[in-house]
């Protein structure tokens, strides 16, 4: 069996600071990302353990070159995915042939109650699809599952995990910490988040024959809230996207990956859309 990995960094044990998982920072990162790798690398012993055959590892937060791949389990069935921007940003490299997918390091969306929630960038207020509230995580399972592929195991803070397995209960979750409002955690040692990880990707392996593709309904519409209207202004002029609000745009598609790849050019083009001093 194949796996594909999306390896987020917000949800790794101990992270309460955007500095812990800033690449700028030059005192704090290289900790955490060593923290990271460490929970990305249980991840893949696991998978291995439960029979994966491949692995493909896509590292998915911030700059996407946050992993040590020194300290990453040695074998040739492993490829990493590093760097950005992606086309398909924390999905790239996810496609058909794979049997399963894992979500590590991940982290609620925002809005929610929890540390360092958001949803892929500080300029997006809220996501929906089909009505419904999205995270990173559930945007991301929606991918998969249009290609037929199951998420299989999600790990990070409790409120994303629980939020995962209410929706995909066939999935693995695993909860290295529980959120003490936006910038403080409760949370397992990195060493101890490893060992529930590493059982929890192998119980994972178990579940796939048994997993389901996480799919909306079609026709898919996607409703954006920006943080600012600075940032639905630039939105706007995308083509397809129509203007609904103050701060608030829509996009149909009828194929869920259209639908993605516009809201990832969507959080890009928002970005830049910071006023002229």
């Amino acid at each position: 069996m194949n796996v594909y990995m999306s390896c987020d960094m917000e949800g790794t044990a101990g992270i309460c600071s955007w500095k812990q998982c800033d690449p700028g920072d030059a005192y704090e990162y290289p900790v955490f990302r060593r923290y990271m790798t460490r929970e990305v690398g249980a991840a893949i012993e696991g998978a291995r353990q439960g029979g994966a055959a491949a692995l493909i590892v896509n590292d998915a937060h911030w700059s996407m070159r946050n992993l040590l791949l020194d300290e990453l389990p040695a074998a040739g069935d492993l490829r990493v995915i590093s760097g950005a921007p992606k086309p398909w940003s924390m999905m790239q490299g996810l496609n058909s042939s794979v049997d399963a997918a894992f979500f590590t390091g991940y982290h609620a969306k925002a809005g929610d109650c929890a540390t360092l929630a958001h949803t892929f960038s500080e300029a997006i207020y809220s996501v929906a699809v089909n009505g419904k509230p999205c995270s990173e995580a559930t945007l991301n399972a929606a991918l998969a599952g249009s290609y037929g592929v199951p998420v299989v195991l999600i790990t990070g803070d409790r409120t994303i995990v629980s939020e995962v397995v209410r929706e995909l209960p066939w999935a693995v979750g695993v909860a290295v910490k529980d959120a003490i409002g936006f910038s403080a955690v409760n949370s397992l040692t990195p060493q101890a988040a490893c060992d529930a990880i590493r059982a929890g990707a192998r119980e994972a392996m178990g579940r796939i024959a048994q997993a389901r593709p996480f799919v909306f309904d079609s026709p898919f519409e996607l409703t954006l809230e920006t943080a600012g209207v600075e940032h639905a202004d630039f939105i706007e002029l995308m083509p397809g996207f129509k203007r609904i609000g103050g701060r608030a745009v829509r996009f149909e598609s009828r194929e869920y990956p259209a639908l993605l790849q516009a809201f990832i050019a969507a959080t890009r083009i928002a970005a830049a859309a910071n006023p002229i001093a």
